[in-house]
């Protein structure tokens, strides 16, 4: 009788946990690996410009993983909104040779890219010159040099971000006014819907894409809420690290936008879309974490505030007015930033206070944090991220004494703020403890491009000026 033969098996080999990460792996061998588990036929090798937007290339992923040096021309971080470039002086001069500089990409961000219909991802990339040297004047290179300021005095800052943007329906003639979106009542959506979820039910299905696009990319939201403008929502994100969350909200303006898109209606990101209604705003939740201890500095061991909380206040309003440029970016932020509404114009603080710049929530004593109120959501989120904390370094450093909290309504009486972009970029650039930062070349970069875009605007005849002026003076 022949011998049983016994049954063989063959057994796959179980894929190693990092390829089922969400956001990131960590070296280049994981990368290969990753791609290939998910098939991925596409990369985009995006980085922030000045104003946020992404810039980059597309590849193979093949050609991705096989050690191409990857360049984008300097000019790309020195353009305005609409494409132009600023002229040479106040201490910027363009570049005669307007060279590369290499893209080199951070794995610690690769993600899927869920609205494509081709199995795409992504991947955030940092800027350096041809010899390696850190590019100074990118925005994501600014926000990480500020952090290392931190890191050199054994501190961690800890952010959270809050988003507010406007659903609108789409516009392709910018000559019209925006308006508000159908929902899916049938009915145009109407203001004062603040934390509505009746409102917030009217997008159920646009939702429920930014949710799934969200997870898809490992980007966690912790609260999504109406606000209170005619089809204006928030998201808030979790704290952690200031790059990590300003990687989260750059990756989350793409998302939203796209889920939009999906159903035929526009997101908005403008400070200001729509008169009438309330401005957008990226409030910024901020505490200082002592790296040793792990502890939070704005609070004691007996849980009181610190000398350390009232120097970071105390740095925010003597210099925030100075890089409001930086939360407040185009001469659109300037209508959200208007005398009794719900934006502040001042550069007071208060406890639990929303009507004061900087605000102090409710919190535990190992929780208490600051809240800059002032950024639109148009800014920057590097450089808004990078601004902010900043201007608590200069307090921390210079032990810059906070005046006393606000109890009352602080938004009617004077304003602390800028009125403009012009002045605000005046005041940028006198505030040389500032620059010295966030760097010098890219402040005065930054101011130039400022300058450009306003000149820009001012070549554009308004509505007001027809209707006012045409018939009248």
């Amino acid at each position: 009788m022949p011998p049983v033969k016994k049954e063989v098996r063959s057994k796959r080999a179980r894929p190693p946990a990092f390829v089922k990460n969400l956001r990131g792996v960590k070296n280049w061998k994981e990368a290969s690996a990753w791609l290939e588990w998910r098939g991925i036929e596409d990369i985009e090798c995006i980085t922030p410009d000045q104003a946020g937007v992404a810039r980059g290339k597309m590849m193979p992923s093949s050609k991705f993983t096989s050690n191409t040096s990857l360049a984008l021309p300097s000019a790309v971080f020195m353009a305005t909104i609409s494409g132009g470039y600023p002229e040479d002086g106040n201490g910027f001069v363009y570049p005669e040779d307007d060279g590369d500089l290499k893209l080199v990409p951070d794995l610690s961000t690769l993600t899927v890219v869920p609205w494509e219909d081709d199995p795409t991802a992504a991947v955030i990339c940092d800027l350096v010159h041809q010899d390696g040297r850190t590019v100074e004047f990118t925005p994501r290179n600014v926000l990480k040099n500020v952090v290392a300021a931190y890191d050199r005095i054994g501190l961690r800052p800890v952010v959270a971000p809050e988003i507010e943007f406007y659903l609108v329906h789409k516009n392709p003639d910018p000559d019209y006014p925006l308006t508000p979106p159908v929902g899916r009542s049938g009915r145009a959506i109407g203001g004062g819907a603040g934390y509505s979820i009746a409102g917030v039910n009217e997008f159920d299905e646009l939702i429920d894409d930014i949710y799934h696009f969200s997870e898809s990319q490992g980007l966690e939201i912790d609260t999504l809420i109406h606000e209170e403008g005619a089809g204006q929502l928030e998201i808030n994100l979790r704290h952690g690290d200031p790059v990590e969350l300003a990687d989260q909200v750059f990756m989350f303006k793409r998302t939203i936008r796209e889920a939009a898109l999906k159903h035929d209606i526009y997101a908005t990101f403008m400070a200001k879309p729509i008169q009438g209604q309330p401005g957008s705003a990226m409030h910024i939740h901020q505490s200082i974490i002592e790296k040793k201890a792990g502890r939070n500095i704005f609070t004691a061991e007996d849980g009181s505030e610190t000398e350390a909380f009232f120097h970071f206040i105390g740095g925010m309003q003597q210099h925030v007015p100075n890089a409001l440029v930086m939360l407040a970016p185009y001469v659109n932020s300037y209508r959200r930033l208007t005398q009794a509404a719900s934006a502040p114009v001042n550069n007071k603080w208060g406890y639990d206070n929303r009507t004061t710049a900087f605000r102090v929530p409710r919190s535990d004593p190992a929780a208490r944090r600051v809240e800059n109120r002032i950024p639109s959501s148009d800014a920057n989120p590097y450089l808004a991220l990078a601004a902010s904390l900043a201007c608590g370094l200069i307090g921390l450093s210079n032990r810059l004494q906070a005046e006393p909290p606000v109890v009352n309504t602080a938004n009617e009486d004077e304003i602390d703020l800028p009125r403009g972009l012009l002045e605000a970029v005046d005041l940028f650039e006198q505030d040389e403890e500032l620059a010295a930062i966030l760097g010098k070349t890219f402040a005065t970069t930054y101011a130039a491009i400022k300058r450009a875009e306003f000149e820009t605007f001012m070549e554009v005849i308004s509505p007001w000026e027809r209707e006012y002026l045409l018939l009248n003076v």
